[in-house]
C-alpha cells in the first residue's frame, strides 16, 4: 500500500507521533548537512557544549545533553580518536575529567557551525518560516527545561 493512501487515524494529532516524525526529518537533514565534517547530531551537540563550557566534567556534560554516561563515553572516545576533544584531569578532583576541544575540534566546530546555518535554513523552510520556527522551538524548549 503506498504511504500516501495510509490512514493514520488519530496518530495525525498525537503529539508523540508528530514529534517523532519531525525529529526524524530534522535529524536526517542534519546528518546530510553535516556529512562534509562527518559529525552526527549527538557529536555536534557534544562539541557545542564543550566549546561553550570548557573544563566541564563528563558527568555534567552527560546531564546537560540528557544522555547516559556510558553512551557519552563512547561518543567522547570517537571524538578523541579524531583528535577533536581531550580529557584532562579536573583541577578540583583528579579522578574526574575536564572536557576541552582541541585546536582541530575548534576548527571542525567552526565548519560545522556554518553547515548548521544551512540546516537551520532548511528547517525554517520546512516549518513555514521564521515565526513558526521560533514558536516551535520556544514551545518545545519547555520540555526538559530546568525547573
Amino acid at each position: 500500500m503506498p504511504e500516501s493512501t495510509i490512514d493514520y487515524g488519530y496518530l495525525e494529532n498525537d503529539l508523540g507521533y508528530v514529534l517523532r516524525r519531525a525529529q526524524l526529518w530534522v535529524f536526517q537533514d542534519l546528518i546530510r548537512t553535516m556529512s562534509p565534517v562527518d559529525l552526527r547530531p549527538a557529536q555536534y551537540s557534544v562539541l557545542v557544549i564543550i566549546h561553550h563550557n570548557p573544563g566541564l566534567s563528563q558527568i555534567s556534560l552527560a546531564s546537560a545533553l540528557g544522555i547516559e554516561r556510558a553512551r557519552l563515553v563512547r561518543l567522547l572516545d570517537q571524538l578523541e580518536d579524531r583528535k577533536l576533544v581531550e580529557r584532562r584531569p579536573a583541577a578540583s578532583d583528579r579522578r574526574s575529567h575536564a572536557m576541552h576541544l582541541t585546536l582541530e575540534g575548534e576548527r571542525t566546530l567552526a565548519s560545522a557551525r556554518e553547515l548548521a546555518t544551512a540546516h537551520r535554513q532548511a528547517c525554517l523552510e520546512e516549518f513555514g518560516g521564521q515565526n513558526n520556527y521560533t514558536t516551535l522551538v520556544r514551545l518545545l524548549a519547555k520540555f526538559g527545561a530546568p525547573q
